[in-house]
């Protein structure tokens, strides 16, 4: 019986702390960004990386469709390869925290929680020379002490999420899936990286391939893709 409930009341503490402020965060888009205006405008943002490969061919594309992004970069990760990240800012797209290891908000205490947003801060600006504006947590998952962690920082969601980290859907239903999607002030989640528990390792060299044809299709419609501080100011307007 003493082991029921102390099972139970683990499992109450759990709910409390990391599940119930994640689902009550994001139904009711609390102090987070998920969409941007309704005019013709997209942001791209990127999880997980850098990656020594997938990020450097992901940066080419966006280049040569001057499309601006979001990479929610990985401190540990951004220390391994610095060029990446310096790259991803001096290209113009925004570098935004996902923690320093990519741990789980669920099982962080405050002070860990503390440790993992300043942490990749700081990796960030050391590489950068610049403090990032924008959070993301990993799997946006979020504890009952994480707006107050991450207060310094716009969290950023998203409103369109198509499991790119599955590599077995293949390029086509990913492309078609993004183009089914596509709409003025969505906020796009892909993945540069695939080292992550859940993931596929070959999944962006799949979600590659499908962002070609979604940039192409999406810019033959007139739509552009834009940084995040262009799709908050025109939400913001709104």
């Amino acid at each position: 019986m003493m082991i029921v409930l102390i099972v139970s009341l683990l499992l109450l503490l759990f709910l409390c702390y990391g599940i119930l402020p994640t689902v009550l965060i994001r139904t009711f888009s609390f102090r987070i960004m998920k969409y941007g205006d309704k005019n013709f405008r997209i942001a791209l943002t990127f999880d997980d990386g850098p990656h020594p490969v997938y990020t450097e061919k992901l940066l080419d594309l966006l280049r040569s469709y001057h499309a601006s992004a979001a990479f929610f970069v990985v401190g540990e990760r951004a220390q391994r390869y610095p060029h990446l990240v310096e790259r991803m800012s001096k290209e113009g797209h925004a570098v935004g925290i996902h923690h320093q290891t990519h741990s789980n908000s669920w099982f962080l205490l405050p002070h860990r929680l503390r440790e993992e947003i300043s942490g990749c801060a700081q990796s960030i600006k050391k590489i950068t020379g610049n403090a990032p504006m924008y959070y993301r947590p990993p799997w946006g998952r979020f504890n009952l002490f994480s707006l107050s962690a991450s207060r310094a920082y716009k969290t950023i969601m998203w409103s369109s999420i198509n499991e790119d980290w599955k590599a077995a859907q293949g390029k086509e239903k990913l492309a078609e899936r993004l183009k089914k999607d596509l709409g003025g002030g969505r906020i796009y989640l892909l993945h540069d990286s695939g080292d992550n528990p859940g993931a596929d390792n070959e999944a962006p060299a799949v979600m590659l391939e499908a962002l070609r044809e979604f940039l192409e299709f999406a810019q033959q419609k007139g739509y552009r893709f834009v940084s995040l501080e262009e799709l908050k100011k025109n939400n913001e307007r709104g």
